[in-house]
């Protein structure tokens, strides 16, 4: 995939960008350790001016690098306004939290006593050079929630983010630049998907983090576990929206919609899955269809448009081939199904129409596969065991949305849903004092709160002996 700026909602291609030569890689590889053994010795203090000196700045670039955002990769002008400034919050979270998320930890005196230490103390200490390998659909955000707690910690960053995004990449190394970090300390890697083993392997890259798909995390845990490095995964995601009779059912369907099409239904955390009570089905169901079917979908710079277009033109085809092969095994497309007529250059875009389906099977590729666009499918359950087995019945686990007011069924599916979170009455969303991350194939460690912080931290146990 060439590394250049093309406007999914035209198909025009903006600009385009060399792929660094390996001599540049190599002198970035080298500023980085070298930036390691500096950076590290820095205090909170100095970590947290630096960070919020960052987090303002951001602040100064919202309107610009929103529209470079949406230029690149589509999202809603709006949605991207408000991606930069949950930024900014996160980083002013971790510039406040991080010393004592980090403060070292003083094990009972029984244990000390026990061990025949006279002392004992845990301490986190940074690891070194961190790869991070970014995806499009959130350019800033993925790369600023890992970017923040891995410099509070003292470690330096190496960014290869998607190809798509080139400009939003090169925006993040200007503006840690510019907020006075030392130089390497965090810098981007304009390299292609081919070039990350080898900097992977590299030895002075301590560890890796991963946000994006299946096997483009299969790809980096196999190197990373070759090397015998930490690596954190956050893939993708096929997440459940459990409605049950005793739901708020307005809130319900209206939390519904922009769950399944925030970032035009390009989220790992999106809610995918509608599983829905027989008793309120055919309520939740037409209610969510006149809504999904009443979108505005265009121009994502039109701050009067809810739904841009896809970032590629395979990720529509990958789309369009899950609703396709649905309908011919007997999906019933409720409202969209394919593409969108749409005027002027906008007619060259990558745009698919908000999509509910209903009358899915278990053969039915979107039944298993995740379906990276505003497509719903929505399924009828007759008891909460029921919706609990529907619901894990999925190979990903990154979060899960229930509407109930029963205190009981709360209990039920906070005790029986596989996935990384559980949102009641409420949308999955992600916020810095609260572990994300996911389990079976959404990938393993978290990201955000003092987990995420100690994720790249060596934990050390310091002992003391008497004199």
């Amino acid at each position: 995939m060439p590394i250049a700026t093309v406007n999914p909602a035209t198909g025009e291609t903006l600009k385009t960008f060399d792929a660094l030569a390996p001599e540049e890689a190599e002198r970035r590889l080298a500023a980085a350790a070298a930036a390691f053994r500096r950076y590290r010795a820095t205090g909170f203090a100095e970590r947290a001016r630096l960070l919020n000196r960052a987090a303002d700045l951001l602040d100064e670039d919202r309107d610009d690098i929103a529209r470079t955002m949406t230029l690149e990769m589509g999202k809603p002008l709006a949605a991207a306004r408000a991606e930069a400034a949950k930024c900014a919050k996160a980083m002013r979270w971790y510039a406040e939290h991080a010393e004592g998320l980090l403060a070292d930890e003083h094990p009972a005196p029984a244990a000390v006593e026990d061990s025949g230490a006279t002392a004992v103390r845990v301490r986190y200490r940074p690891l070194g050079p961190v790869l991070a390998v970014m995806p499009w659909n959130f350019p800033l955000w993925q790369v600023v929630r890992f970017a923040a707690p891995a410099l509070m910690a003292g470690n330096t960053g190496l960014l290869k983010h998607a190809s798509n995004v080139p400009q939003t990449a090169l925006y993040l190394e200007d503006l840690f630049r510019r907020a006075g970090y030392p130089a390497g300390c965090f810098q981007t890697l304009l390299i292609g998907s081919g070039a990350v083993e080898a900097v992977l392997r590299d030895p002075r890259v301590a560890a890796a983090t991963l946000t994006g798909s299946e096997p483009a995390g299969r790809a980096v845990a196999s190197v990373a576990g070759d090397e015998v490095k930490k690596t954190v995964l956050e893939l993708g995601g096929s997440d459940p929206y459990v409605v049950m009779p005793s739901a708020d059912l307005d809130r319900a369907v209206r939390t519904a919609v922009t769950a399944r099409v925030q970032n035009n239904g390009q989220s790992c955390i999106a809610a995918k899955r509608f599983i829905v009570h027989r008793d309120v089905y055919e309520a939740f169901t037409g209610r969510f269809t006149a809504l999904m079917d009443g979108l505005a979908v265009g121009d994502p710079l039109d701050e009067a448009t809810d739904v841009g277009p896809l970032a590629t033109e395979q990720g529509r085809a990958d789309v369009e081939e899950l609703v396709d092969d649905a309908v011919r095994l007997g999906a019933l497309a409720r409202c969209g199904g394919g593409r969108p007529a749409l005027p002027g250059p906008l007619a060259h875009g990558w745009f698919y129409e908000p999509t509910v389906l209903t009358d899915v099977t278990p053969e039915m590729r979107i039944h298993r596969e995740e379906a990276f666009g505003p497509v719903a499918t929505v399924y009828p359950v007759a008891s909460p065991e029921e919706a609990v087995e529907l619901a894990n019945d999925t190979p990903f686990g990154l979060s899960s949305n229930v509407w109930t007011r029963d205190e009981d069924e709360q209990r039920r599916f906070a005790r029986d849903l596989e996935a990384g979170g559980v949102f009641f009455n409420g949308m999955t969303a992600s916020h810095p004092a609260f572990p994300f991350g996911g389990v079976k194939r959404s990938g393993y460690g978290r990201e955000l709160s003092g987990h995420g912080i100690r994720e790249f931290c060596n934990v050390t146990t310091v002992w003391y002996g008497a004199p």
